[in-house]
């Protein structure tokens, strides 16, 4: 079942934009986050003022994970995003439990399985209505569909997601 109303990517994951997330997920380029939220403005301001979301949510990455990497890169794109949208971020209000195994080593069954029951809320009931989830990216989708589930088991109405990249294989 698909937890999430509505997504969209900036580009195919193919080179030279895999070399790029690569750079920016795993060897602090925290400043391609300026630009990828700049073009993710340009591209869709007007498709997130329709869907009227009231807070961007990063998806979240386990503590240990974070500790090790020393950031996490859908928060710090999502904060550039909301820099120059002036939406706020709830950077605090969704959380991920450690999973099994690392995604990228899984089959589509497999990362669906892996994060079953990986996220939890804050708090118990959310007050907001609309949020946009930020990724870096859209591989099955089974991180964005588990994090929304969560989301709106919360009481979120719709929750609609932007990512730098989408698999090639979608």
């Amino acid at each position: 079942m698909c937890y999430y109303d509505r997504g969209r990517s900036l580009w195919v994951h193919r080179p030279p934009v895999s070399g790029s997330v690569y750079q920016f997920k795993f060897h602090n380029r925290r400043v391609y986050a300026r630009y990828y939220a700049g073009v993710m403005k340009e591209q869709f301001d007007r498709l997130i003022r329709k869907w009227n979301v009231q807070a961007i949510v990063p998806v979240p990455m386990d503590h240990k994970k974070r500790r090790r990497r020393g950031y996490n890169q859908a928060e710090v794109l999502a904060r550039e995003l909301g820099r120059i949208t002036g939406i706020p971020v709830e950077r605090k209000l969704l959380h991920k439990r450690k999973s099994r195994a690392a995604q990228k080593t899984l089959d589509r069954r497999g990362r669906a399985h892996n994060l079953e029951g990986s996220f939890w809320v804050e708090r118990q009931t959310i007050a907001l209505e609309r949020i946009l989830l930020i990724d870096d990216i859209y591989t099955t989708g089974n991180t964005v569909n588990e994090a929304a589930k969560i989301l709106k088991k919360s009481g979120v109405r719709q929750v609609f997601f932007l990512t730098i990249s989408i698999g090639q294989d979608i």
